[in-house]
């Protein structure tokens, strides 16, 4: 029985397109299941503030639409667009972080009108706000891949890997860990996977994570809010009227949820207890509602996404998708442990969201953006574009959905993977 299963399973992840279905289908299920959370989870602070439950889901899901118009251009798109981008988009990063770090550092004047204001996190253009962060990310990302690609062989040369990657690389990460740590910890991440993905030796490696771990550590020390959820992340119960509230009303909601949780919309954390319960804590109030079984099925989908960006990763003929797909891999594990294990109490609390989960506009556009552009690439597998080119879709299709990808590379024209490594 067990052998026959095996046998059915590995005969389903032979297909051709077996990394592409394997792709939507998780992600169209944890963006379903975030949608309907995120609902439970701002009905009744929402029906307090407009006299509707609906008005914050309505929201999410204008954003979600837009999120998927951006994953349905985004596998449209061949990779030497996003190597021709990954440039501009880098530079505009940057600049968008700069706007808001002076921004925010400028006390606010009543008599300016000009509809443009920031925060730490926020640029908000009259109604409309986004987070540069997020944007950041997707922007380090390809630039990082690009360069890696080009330097070939080169990786293993201090000096022609450090100029000019490094101090750029550094620059933005100082501006978006000014006032984001915990999107500055998820971009270290992926930059570091990107250079080991690569081949990058691992002595040059060693000395990016110290001073990754160092200039973390002057972060959180020049900030008091930082060193006070360090301090209470051990002890939140002798903080628990201060740092440690949040903390604790989330453990609350994991022990009410047992193993079948209360029930959907059923949640009493939701009622002001668990602050930032649509956000930075929505796993608290799904182990509350569905149960340590629904948190299963959370952690599973997220299983299955990452065994997929990696799988893509490995299964490309080109080195530039190649290594994309293992820093948007990396992205989406690294942000989505560091949120679980800030709920759970496994590690200090940052503040980032749940990919595909947690309320927020610009991460979940992001996200949407990023997973299109690996379902580009999962159809650009060799054996998945021999598939699409001999199914010849007609030209309806083709317009409505996606182009074919391009042609399986052969050893002639192929480009020199700079990695040594397997992802």
């Amino acid at each position: 029985m067990k052998s026959g299963f095996t046998e059915l399973l590995r005969g389903l992840l032979d297909r051709p397109l077996a990394s592409y279905y394997l792709l939507l289908s998780s992600s169209a299920l944890l963006l379903t299941i975030g949608l309907v959370m995120v609902f439970s989870a701002t009905m009744v602070e929402s029906y307090k503030a407009t006299g509707t439950a609906f008005t914050i889901i309505l929201q999410q899901a204008i954003w979600a639409g837009v999120g998927l118009i951006c994953f349905w251009i985004a596998q449209r798109l061949p990779s030497r667009t996003y190597r021709a981008v990954a440039r501009p988009l880098l530079i505009i990063s940057v600049l968008l972080g700069l706007f808001l770090v002076v921004m925010s550092m400028r006390k606010p004047d009543p008599s300016e009108s000009s509809g443009i204001a920031a925060d730490q996190l926020w640029i908000h253009l009259g109604p409309i706000q986004f987070q540069p962060a997020e944007i950041a990310k997707f922007a380090l990302l390809l630039w990082a891949a690009d360069s890696l690609v080009r330097l070939g062989p080169r990786i293993a040369s201090w000096r022609d890997l450090a100029i000019p990657m490094f101090p750029i690389a550094g620059v933005l990460m100082l501006i978006i860990g000014y006032a984001d740590l915990g999107t500055m910890l998820i971009i270290v991440a992926v930059f570091i996977g990107l250079l080991w993905a690569s081949g990058v030796p691992m002595r040059i490696l060693a000395v990016l994570f110290g001073t990754a771990l160092t200039g973390s550590v002057l972060l959180i020390a020049f900030e008091g809010y930082r060193m006070e959820r360090i301090i209470s992340f051990s002890r939140p119960q002798d903080f628990a009227d201060t740092w440690g509230y949040q903390a604790i009303q989330g453990y609350y909601a994991i022990a009410d949820g047992g193993w079948f949780g209360v029930g959907l919309g059923e949640s009493r954390q939701k009622w002001e207890w668990l602050p930032n319960g649509h956000n930075d804590f929505i796993f608290a109030l799904i182990a509350e509602e569905l149960g340590v079984v629904g948190c299963l099925v959370i952690l599973a989908l997220f299983g299955v996404l990452v065994y997929t960006g990696f799988r893509i990763a490995r299964r490309s003929d080109d080195p530039f998708r190649s290594l994309v797909a293992a820093g948007v891999t990396i992205w989406i594990a690294g942000q989505a442990f560091i949120n679980i294990g800030g709920v759970l109490g496994l590690i200090p609390m940052t503040g980032v969201p749940l990919p595909f989960i947690s309320d927020g506009g610009t991460a979940l556009v992001v996200v949407l953006a990023a997973v299109g552009m690996l379902a580009g690439f999962a159809r650009a597998e060799p054996d998945a574009a021999q598939a699409l080119r001999a199914r010849n879709p007609s030209r309806l299709v083709r317009l409505l959905w996606a182009p074919l990808p391009p042609a399986p590379r052969t050893e002639s024209d192929s480009e020199p993977v700079p990695s040594t490594r397997k992802t």
